[in-house]
């Protein structure tokens, strides 16, 4: 049995439910020890700082010892370990599929930081409208694109953006970006019947 990997992992983190979802994909779950680690802003944690001095999930101890960080950077790794197609290669579908991975890493970024300011006690009003101004501007852009995202093969991108809007299910129930990106919508229910969405939907606990 290969040596097996450990990721710092959070039920609740868009980013490891990204990692978590190309896991499910290319066969790699039963090499994965899930360390269960809160990686909150105010409160390094100092256990996971021994393997990411950021502080940050998720983060993924290979089995050679090797530190990996950053969801993008430990997708590929996986991929590249599996041999398998979430990365192509070359031509117009890796520019389209990396396009999208980072626009969907963007709008995670910012529904991130838009969550952390709605929660302050005094939140900053003019910031709020801009995350929520361009998180409307993705999600028009993805609406007109839903027609490529129906044809695409599943790969880095849609798989990102699905991460994204589910994650925007989670924390923002009362935005209401299906009635704002109605086709949109009817692609990501279309991915959310994949078994690696199915078992990775965010939980509290």
């Amino acid at each position: 049995m290969a040596a097996l990997m450990r990721l710092h992992w959070s039920p609740k983190s868009p980013y490891v439910r990204k990692v978590m979802v190309c896991a499910h994909e290319l066969g790699l779950v039963p090499q994965l020890e899930l360390v269960r680690s809160v990686a909150a802003m105010l409160k390094p944690n100092a256990a996971l700082m021994q393997d990411n001095p950021l502080s940050k999930i998720p983060t993924l101890v290979c089995a050679d010892g090797l530190r990996l960080f950053d969801s993008a950077v430990i997708c590929e790794y996986l991929n590249a370990l599996a041999d398998g197609p979430l990365f192509p290669q070359q031509g117009p579908a890796r520019w389209q599929a990396l396009r999208w991975h980072a626009l969907g890493d963007g709008l995670l970024d910012l529904s991130i930081l838009w969550r952390n300011e709605r929660e302050r006690t005094q939140p900053l009003q003019p910031l709020i409208e801009a995350f929520e101004l361009k998180a409307r501007a993705c999600l028009a852009q993805l609406n007109a694109e839903t027609d490529d995202l129906l044809v695409a093969p599943f790969s880095i991108g849609p798989l990102t953006l699905g991460c994204a809007l589910g994650y925007l299910d989670y924390r923002f129930d009362s935005f209401g970006w299906r009635q704002q990106a109605p086709r949109l919508a009817q692609w990501f229910e279309r991915l959310c019947a994949r078994p690696s969405f199915q078992a990775t939907v965010a939980v509290d606990g």
